[in-house]
């Protein structure tokens, strides 16, 4: 035989305390700070604090720090299955009394007062917002973050992949990247930009024929580069080989322009591109379900206006 206590005693004995459960009843439902449960439940902090260190302590309950505050929550998924059914039983009894009552009226207000704050913030910030926001975390993270819609499991093409950049953004999120170039040059310096991923690969080759195997790719990318193809529609269709059936690809390109200069300066094949054009290289180069859509003016560029194009290899493509 054993002294120890059982463990439903301890349980119940956490749960005995009308406060305790009433705190609880709250985290069962909602992060909170000590200074919210103070106000919801009107008690003083040390009465709170004190309660919630005894929930803690019996495991009741887990804290998180943000910024200088500890945010409290209920750890039902840690429970053990028989705290959690009297919990249930215990909640069922609690929920309905005049104090429970009285404390979820004022959580409500406490999350209301949460969003005011908010919206006080938006509205007095709107004008601003824009630079404000640039100033804390860059013009550029909102583009990063897209490459999340990437499947974890694809590997994807950066062709014509330069210093890096697209390699760098989408390496995070996607099992595999294949980043190829013609130039010796753009390949070493994306080898410095990218020498903390070791799921790139970096390859010499030429767009119209790529140095990957037959359908390994689940996308692809051709970001200002098809301007530089002398041949589009032979580039585009060693894409679609490349592609797996239903791959998609994404092209980002100029708009039609007449800065002539640009063939002298950076060696620029073609001026641009309209929608006839793209949606018939794409087309007779194995590509289905192609949408072009012209991106918006950066204010501050100088360039040309640029579109973006998706497609989807055609199923049963041979490439």
């Amino acid at each position: 035989m054993t002294n120890r206590t059982p463990a439903i005693h301890d349980h119940l004995a956490s749960l005995a305390d009308t406060t305790r459960s009433r705190i609880l009843l709250l985290l069962d439902r909602q992060e909170l700070t000590v200074s919210e449960l103070c106000g919801i439940m009107q008690l003083p902090q040390s009465t709170v604090s004190r309660h919630l260190k005894a929930l803690a302590d019996g495991g009741w309950v887990a804290s998180r720090a943000e910024g200088t505050s500890n945010l409290y929550a209920m750890t039902r998924d840690e429970l053990h299955a028989s705290a959690r059914r009297l919990w249930l039983l215990v909640r069922e009894q609690i929920g309905p009394t005049p104090a429970a009552t009285q404390d979820q009226r004022r959580l409500q207000a406490a999350l209301t007062d949460r969003r005011t704050k908010s919206q006080e913030f938006f509205s007095s910030s709107a004008g601003q917002w824009d630079r404000l926001r640039d100033e804390l975390f860059g013009d550029r993270f909102h583009l990063a973050g897209l490459a999340a819609f990437a499947s974890s499991d694809w590997t994807v093409g950066d062709l014509g992949c330069g210093t890096g950049q697209v390699s760098a953004a989408v390496a995070p999120f996607v099992s595999h990247v294949i980043a190829v170039d013609e130039s010796a040059a753009m390949l070493q310096a994306a080898k410095k930009r990218l020498h903390g991923f070791d799921n790139v690969d970096l390859r010499r080759g030429e767009l119209e024929a790529l140095p990957i195997d037959d359908q390994r790719l689940n996308a692809a990318t051709l970001m200002l580069v098809l301007h530089h193809v002398p041949e589009p529609p032979r580039a585009l269709a060693d894409v679609a080989r490349v592609l797996k059936p239903g791959g998609r690809l994404l092209v980002v390109d100029m708009l039609p322009h007449d800065r002539d200069s640009y063939r002298q300066q950076m060696g620029h094949v073609w001026l641009g591109f309209s929608e006839d054009h793209i949606n018939r290289i794409l087309g007779e180069s194995g590509f289905g379900d192609v949408r072009v859509v012209p991106l918006s003016p950066d204010p501050k560029a100088k360039g040309p206006g640029l579109f973006v194009a998706t497609a989807q290899k055609v199923a049963g493509n041979g490439n």
